[in-house]
């Protein structure tokens, strides 16, 4: 059965948005079609590993620059060609550039559980914190990533607002600072 996997930057004071709702405290690199970092080579590994990319709707409002970042090489042309669905009761379509437009769905939990029973890679959350707790209510999310920045905010809407028990698969650190840490979902 494919996995639904949560990525969310965050910081080490558990920030995952700004209190304006930004993510300023972001520390990525682009992608060239250059030499790869370690930190680019888990990216791709990720990417590569899913074929479908699930969002909110504010996420996919945020994101539709995606669709044209041209310095994103490799990594944004695997994006971009990605499926997407969109969690909207108010959207009526979702383009993305001159890529195939996402599928908008009002029930993503439904839609989630009946992707899952399909042959195929993994499923990604990208962002989306509403729809992610929805999610982790449902008990939809098999793993989560947590990509966390070498800063503090101090203030702003946390990674997790309830309880939820995980199990470590990965702690790795990069020369950028941020450290990856990835955990499996215990079942409630």
């Amino acid at each position: 059965m494919r996995k639904l996997i949560a990525q969310q930057w965050v910081t080490l004071d558990n920030i995952v948005a700004e209190e304006d709702g930004g993510l300023g405290f972001v520390s990525g690199e682009p992608f060239d079609d250059g030499t790869r970092t370690p930190f680019q080579d888990s990216a791709m590994n990720l990417i590569e590993s899913v074929d479908t990319m699930i969002l909110g709707a504010t996420t996919y409002t945020q994101s539709t620059g995606w669709a044209t970042a041209d310095d994103q090489g490799e990594y944004g042309r695997k994006l971009n060609e990605l499926a997407k669905f969109v969690a909207s009761s108010t959207l009526d379509d979702a383009p993305w550039g001159d890529f195939p437009a996402a599928t908008v769905v009002a029930d993503p939990a439904a839609t989630i559980r009946r992707l899952r029973e399909h042959d195929g890679k993994n499923l990604w959350l990208w962002g989306s914190l509403t729809l992610m707790q929805s999610l982790f209510d449902e008990g939809l999310i098999d793993e989560v990533r947590l990509l966390v920045c070498p800063t503090t905010r101090g203030a702003g809407r946390r990674f997790f607002q309830d309880r939820q028990d995980l199990s470590l698969i990965e702690a790795t650190g990069f020369e950028n600072g941020v450290v990856l840490l990835r955990y499996e979902v215990n079942s409630k």
